[in-house]
């Protein structure tokens, strides 16, 4: 597997090793040893599906709050994807940058974020599927939404009038919220 670090301290995009003849490709999406060997030592803890009928649709920005922030990582299965992640971690060397990055099931890449960011995608295409893994369960009390289009933070999106959920349409901004990371 390739890792390569973005602009974003400890979020790294990886890039599996395909094997393709003609009846199709295997790849190994998940290998602990491999995870580990790259510097990534979070032990996942539940597996989230993601589906979004239509291109535009957006989702984000959404963490938890401590104790229960959780790592992801984050893999399209089918589609594509502007997958986007928010440094909130105070102290970074990267605090309130945020990156993007195309994931899609043809390049097969995942983006691995560790606890601290905020994560969002918008689906490029129609019938989007996503797969991320956590290493914290989901806490109802501690899922928190910032706004997707905080001026503070800047995200651009690439989209002029996207698909919003209720929850995401009224996410407080995050100088509102009650998030807080320390790095």
């Amino acid at each position: 597997m390739l890792c390569s670090e973005t602009a974003l301290d400890g979020v790294l995009l990886l890039t599996p090793q395909v094997f393709g003849d003609h009846r199709g490709w295997f790849y190994e999406s998940y290998s602990r040893r491999t995870l580990a060997a790259l510097g990534i030592n979070a032990e996942f803890v539940q597996d989230n599906r993601s589906f979004s009928a239509r291109k535009g649709t957006l989702r984000g920005l959404h963490c938890q709050k401590d104790p229960m922030a959780q790592a992801k990582l984050v893999t399209c299965t089918r589609g594509r994807i502007r997958d986007v992640a928010v440094d909130l971690r105070a102290g970074s060397p990267t605090y309130l940058q945020w990156i993007a990055v195309e994931l899609s099931a043809e390049n097969k890449q995942q983006l691995f974020l560790p606890r601290g960011c905020l994560h969002g995608f918008v689906a490029l295409t129609d019938d989007v599927e996503l797969l991320y893994k956590a290493d914290n369960f989901y806490s109802p009390a501690d899922d928190r939404s910032i706004r997707w289009n905080d001026p503070a933070i800047g995200v651009d999106w690439g989209v002029e009038d996207p698909i919003l959920s209720q929850k995401d349409q009224t996410a407080p901004l995050l100088a509102d919220s009650d998030v807080r990371f320390q790095y």
